[in-house]
């Protein structure tokens, strides 16, 4: 008989899985906490439970966990990157990004992407699967073994959030629940390249965690050839549904920059780029973008800083991004999987 993963199940799912064992409902949270809140990977650790319920436990279900391939620590920060292999041998990456107080995860949602984003190195890799929500999870329960516990989530890393949204937010509950991990909704962001159906169903939906969207751009022009989803949904329809978000939740959200030299990071841009978000409460995230190809060029840092002054008459909060991670490929648009093993499905 194949075993349950116990990581695959949400808080409901356990608890009906431990009435099914002839148990009682509160078996569910002891387990819950176990697993989540003290990060344990066998039954025999959980102390407090019965030795014949750990018994029958080990019978039928286990716990699983990603297996750490390689490691790499920056010498420049203490930015760290994780490679991770899943059951079918294949891999994704994740980054723990320490910063004054923040202590920020940045994990994957997909193996590969569809999106085509040119200034991003995942996305040479196409489409390859979705993660299941308990490989969502199983990045941050590993990278919380070995920096603590986060403070941040970003869900920032390969593939796009909004295409694995099912298993996306079933993971973020399972993350937020304060008998597990605990890193409140108010902590953790998604980012998407816009993705505007979603967008909007996740606003209809009023999930509470915070969005980011990779806007990269102030024409649909240059959009259009830096990342291609803008053929789909262009500027101001993404625009739009950003709009709706903050009305709707009466939230701000971020608008990721990722600066390119030559492409986006002109005078004209920075002024485009003010006049394109107005009126939409927001908060702009300016990333230095980080070579990952001969055919575009990363801005120097004091091209990044004469953009930001460019735009300071926003009067929005303005985040700088420079040189964090270079050395370990750590960057925005960087992860990619080096000798991914396994075929396009």
């Amino acid at each position: 008989m194949e075993k349950t993963d116990l990581t695959t199940l949400s808080r409901q799912e356990l608890e009906t899985f431990v009435l099914s064992m002839g148990e009682k409902s509160f078996r569910a949270k002891q387990l819950w906490s176990w697993i989540y809140q003290k990060g344990v990977t066998s039954f025999d650790e959980m102390t407090n439970i019965a030795k014949s319920f750990r018994l029958d436990l080990d019978q039928k279900a286990q716990i699983g966990s990603l297996d750490l391939l390689t490691q790499t620590n920056s010498r420049s920060s203490e930015t760290r990157k994780y490679l991770w292999q899943l059951k079918d041998g294949l891999q994704v990456e994740s980054v723990f990004i320490p910063e004054q107080k923040r202590r920020t995860i940045c994990i994957s949602t997909q193996v590969g992407c569809a999106m085509g984003c040119r200034f991003c190195a995942t996305g040479t890799m196409g489409f390859i699967r979705n993660l299941e929500p308990n490989e969502i999870v199983g990045q941050v329960l590993q990278v919380r073994r070995d920096i603590g516990q986060p403070t941040n989530l970003v869900i920032m890393g390969m593939g796009e959030p909004f295409m694995n949204y099912d298993n996306l937010l079933k993971a973020l509950y399972i993350i937020k629940d304060g008998d597990g991990v605990a890193i409140g909704h108010r902590k953790i962001t998604i980012s998407t390249a816009g993705i505007v159906p979603r967008i909007l169903q996740y606003t209809k939906e009023r999930h509470p965690f915070l969005l980011a969207i990779s806007l990269n751009a102030t024409t649909d022009e240059v959009r259009n050839e830096i990342m291609p989803i803008n053929h789909k949904y262009p500027i101001a329809e993404l625009l739009s549904a950003a709009k709706a978000y903050t009305q709707a939740l009466k939230k701000r959200l971020t608008f990721e920059y990722v600066l390119i030299h030559g492409v986006n990071n002109s005078y004209q841009d920075a002024h485009r780029l003010m006049k394109l978000v107005k009126g939409i409460p927001c908060k702009i995230n300016l990333i230095a973008y980080n070579t990952t190809t001969d055919l575009l060029k990363r801005p120097s840092d004091d091209q990044v800083r004469k953009f930001a002054q460019w735009i300071e008459p926003m009067n929005v909060p303005i985040t700088l991004r420079l040189s964090r991670g270079q050395d370990i490929d750590g960057a925005c648009g960087q992860l990619v999987v080096k000798g991914l093993k396994g075929a396009k499905q």
